[in-house]
């Protein structure tokens, strides 16, 4: 029986909320159903945020309406504070994020709070949370670096990490937000938490900015964890973090996942249709690094059927 390695989608969260174009609910909802169709059941779909910061998040409960149509789906929605929060149990969602970036500066533009605010933030909405038995992700943002003040030492992510655990969140994810990151420097953050906490409670978030987030994975992978997000046809980027580009590719890390062996229950080839909805969605030309390999192999393949007829 092969290892099960878990894909959380943000392709609908934060893959589209940097989007130029406005996204419409009908439209996130097609792609919803795409990936559905690929087999991908964990969504980060939406963020309760104030519409005027990131519109294209301003019709979250219209889309979490629509996901309920869908059986057997993992929906959860980013919360920046407990008004946030607030507003997610009020739609029934029953799996949320927090966000703490790793210095003040990228706490105040992203979240308009200090390192130390922020984090009481988490703190309190992780016990709401608990007591209200919602499931908690922890995200420890600008992990490799911070967008405006640079390298972000190991022991600061480890600090966090371990704050964020005593606050009592289910999950923490190491997130390389602007995707400055090496597959040493995950080893460097993963191994010392995995040891003490176990292999179980992290998760990575990846954005492929210099085009390492597929070898930062595999590092991820080497150390136990088996948990990942990833965004459809490589989409995403932060409105608060200049330079971050897209997240890992979700059809290319499901690749690499199941040609070294592991199961992911997603379908390579159906997630060629999803990248194609989500194109008509962003009205943009989408698609991982292995997209253009299995194109050419259609291509091959309708040749030589042509060449046989």
């Amino acid at each position: 029986m092969r290892d099960i390695i878990y894909i959380n989608e943000v392709g609908l969260r934060d893959g589209l909320q940097n989007q130029p174009n406005p996204v419409s609910t009908e439209s996130k909802l097609k792609m919803a159903a795409a990936l559905v169709a690929a087999g991908v059941r964990q969504f980060e779909a939406v963020s309760f945020v104030h519409p005027k910061l990131v519109p294209q998040m301003a019709d979250a409960v219209d889309v979490l309406a629509g996901l309920r149509e869908f059986n057997q789906l993992n929906i959860a929605a980013l919360v920046p504070n407990m008004k946030g929060y607030e507003r997610a149990r009020e739609q029934g969602v029953t799996s949320i994020g927090v966000v703490l970036a790793s210095t003040d500066t990228f706490n105040q533009r992203n979240l308009n709070m200090t390192l130390a605010q922020t984090r009481e933030t988490c703190q309190q909405v992780i016990a709401q949370a608990r007591a209200d038995g919602v499931f908690v992700r922890a995200y420890i943002s600008g992990a490799i670096a911070c967008p405006y003040d640079g390298k972000t030492p190991v022991d600061v992510v480890h600090k966090l990490t371990a704050d964020m655990i005593q606050a009592g969140a289910h999950e923490i994810s190491i997130a390389d937000t602007i995707g400055a990151g090496n597959p040493q420097q995950i080893s460097d953050i993963l191994r010392p938490l995995v040891q003490q906490f176990g292999a179980d409670r992290f998760n990575l978030h990846l954005h492929d900015t210099r085009g390492l987030a597929l070898a930062m994975a595999w590092a991820g992978v080497m150390e136990g964890v088996r948990r990942f997000d990833s965004s459809i046809g490589g989409l995403g980027g932060c409105p608060f973090a200049p330079g971050a580009s897209g997240n890992v590719a979700t059809e290319d890390l499901v690749y690499m996942l199941e040609e070294s062996g592991f199961d992911t229950g997603i379908d390579i080839n159906a997630l060629r249709d999803a990248v194609q909805v989500a194109e008509v969605a962003t009205g943009q030309h989408l698609g991982g690094r292995i997209l253009k390999w299995m194109q050419s192999q259609a291509i091959r393949a309708a040749q030589k059927r042509e060449a046989c007829v």
